[in-house]
């Protein structure tokens, strides 16, 4: 599901997805595809013109992909524990 095989990717587009669903009530059973497809459409440009993210500096997306500065990172990269040979476990 990810361009680069980074399963991270794909938590971040679940993430997005949760966000759609609760947020902008894409959760719910349409009666049309037209009626989810107008409502998809609507979510997102809401999500990217009029929600504010933490990790954009509280910008909208579409405000910070166009900057040409650099973001602040709001987040800590993953530290992965290294597991300790069998007999060694303390």
């Amino acid at each position: 599901m990810t361009q680069n095989g980074d399963p991270y990717e794909n938590a971040i587009a679940e993430r997005v997805n949760g966000i759609l669903k609760t947020d902008f009530r894409l959760n719910q059973v349409f009666t049309t595809f037209e009626e989810a497809q107008k409502a998809v459409v609507k979510s997102v440009y809401n999500y990217n013109h009029l929600r504010p993210h933490m990790s954009c500096g509280y910008l909208v997306p579409a405000v910070a992909h166009e900057s040409d500065q650099p973001l602040k990172k709001h987040w800590k990269p993953k530290v992965y524990k290294t597991a300790k040979p069998v007999g060694e476990q303390g």
